[in-house]
């Protein structure tokens, strides 16, 4: 299976003109590379929230990715999709990702949600994943996959626990974040049943821009001119664009292609506990001795079931 799945990723690279040296080298770095970026892109949409809606942010970013984009597209001119559900099944996942995921996580953040809470919150996915990814694909989880889950999810709630005694947020809130959460867990599902034969910059072209449709009728009633251009959003929105939706979100689309579910979901365990730790430094989130606790519980389950993954492939 980890032949079969790193061929598949090699072959995704590839299609960029990597020889075979490189693209193995860009496997080992892929998982790290995710990691960071995705882990401080939550404290970065902070900053980024500070300054505009959450509506008019994610159409200015969705928008900058597109026109991104749409440039390798011009230049490799990649296959688009050859049916109408083609075009569907890519769609939707565009839409589960960024209109309801990033949109919806957006608007947690202004109600209340710390950035470390939320990629908390948002890290109980690889839970619902594992328990429906074997009604939507051939995937199964062993054992001690299924301990190194509930080890890290345990880890979790620890640090849920411990983040809730000195800084709850609003019931709103929470709601928003369960919200987002539904959208990248069926995003997942479905990206890994049906995204496995598309180009990647045609499935991040027309994953964009689907999310880009979604957002269109809630504009009407943004203030769209409510953006305070300051040199920290500058900072922020380009993050957000380059080093959020353009490389973290490719990466991983690229890693659930090449991968099974259970793996890719289980390292995004790692997200919360690096998540608290940039918005500990950076935003001054408080981070108590129990929530510590629950980081290294988190990790331990990761690295056990990962571990297993590996030796089992």
């Amino acid at each position: 299976m980890q032949k079969h799945s790193v061929h598949r990723a090699r072959k995704l690279l590839h299609q960029f003109g990597m020889r075979r040296r490189d693209a193995t080298h860009w496997l080992a770095l892929t998982p790290i590379m995710f990691l960071i970026l995705w882990s401080a892109g939550y404290v970065v949409a902070k900053v980024a929230l500070g300054n505009a809606n959450p509506i008019v942010l994610l159409a200015l970013r969705l928008a900058a990715v597109i026109a991104i984009i749409a440039v390798p597209f011009a230049i490799l001119r990649p296959p688009l999709p050859k049916t109408p559900k083609d075009w569907l099944y890519l769609g939707l996942v565009g839409f589960l990702m960024q209109t309801i995921y990033f949109g919806i996580a957006y608007f947690a953040f202004v109600n209340g949600v710390a950035a470390g809470m939320a990629a908390l919150i948002f890290s109980l996915q690889p839970l619902l994943v594992g328990l429906l990814a074997p009604r939507w694909s051939a995937e199964t989880a062993s054992w001690p996959q299924w301990l190194g889950l509930a080890i890290a999810m345990t880890g979790t709630f620890v640090v849920i626990v411990a983040q809730l005694k000195i800084d709850p947020p609003p019931l709103v809130g929470f709601g928003f974040a369960a919200l987002a959460l539904a959208g990248i867990t069926l995003a997942t599902l479905w990206e890994k049943r049906f995204g496995l034969s598309h180009n990647p910059v045609t499935a991040n072209l027309v994953g964009y821009s689907a999310g880009l449709l979604g957002l269109l009728p809630f504009l009407t009633w943004a203030d769209i001119a409510a953006v305070n251009w300051t040199t920290s959003f500058y900072w922020a929105f380009a993050y957000l664009v380059i080093g959020n939706s353009v490389i973290a979100v490719g990466l991983l689309l690229a890693m659930i292609r090449a991968g099974q579910v259970s793996r890719v979901s289980t390292l995004l365990f790692l997200v919360p506990p690096l998540a608290a730790f940039i918005a500990w430094v950076a935003l001054d989130e408080p981070m108590p001795l129990m929530a510590w606790a629950g980081l290294i519980v988190s990790g331990f389950g990761v690295y056990l079931a990962t571990r297993h993954r590996k030796s089992a492939d």
